[in-house]
């Protein structure tokens, strides 16, 4: 009996997670929920696959949010401010639109040129050194009738 009871400990113990190594130290999470209604021209890029935008209203997110549609009928939304250092003057991502051969699927922080896939929110050239680096943070993203819902 003693010997169950101590294999059943050593499972309970081994199982524990501990997430929190994994919360990015420099983003805050705020609660939001911003609509877009696909049928305004300015979300109606929304409608074709692989296109991104930028929305910078106040009160969303850090510095507001990216959003693309991944997939048919699927949508991902990032947080726009770099997640590798705590916000400033220069950690607002910038789509890269047309200058890069990956067409505004690319978010660059102009503080150390770090890159950021739309598409994941994965840190596209993490550097080699050891250290900890973080991807983007990720805002729910639902689409109900012709309206995207991005939430926190």
């Amino acid at each position: 009996m003693a010997r169950i009871l101590g294999l059943i400990l050593m499972i309970t113990l081994f199982s524990c997670d501990n997430d929190r190594g994994t919360r990015n130290p420099y983003l805050q999470e705020t609660g939001f929920r911003f609509d877009m209604n696909l049928n305004l021209p300015l979300y109606s890029p929304l409608t074709n696959f692989g296109n991104a935008i930028f929305v910078d209203n106040t009160g969303i997110g850090t510095r507001g949010f990216f959003v693309i549609q991944s997939g048919i009928g699927q949508y991902r939304a990032f947080e726009a401010s770099c997640p590798n250092h705590v916000p400033n003057d220069c950690s607002t991502l910038i789509c890269e639109g047309q200058t890069s051969n990956r067409k505004g699927q690319t978010a660059t922080c102009s503080c150390e040129g770090y890159e950021y896939s739309l598409f994941t929110g994965q840190l596209i050239n993490r550097p080699d050194d050891g250290n900890r680096y973080y991807d983007m943070l990720e805002y729910r993203a639902t689409k109900s009738g012709n309206v995207v819902v991005v939430s926190n």
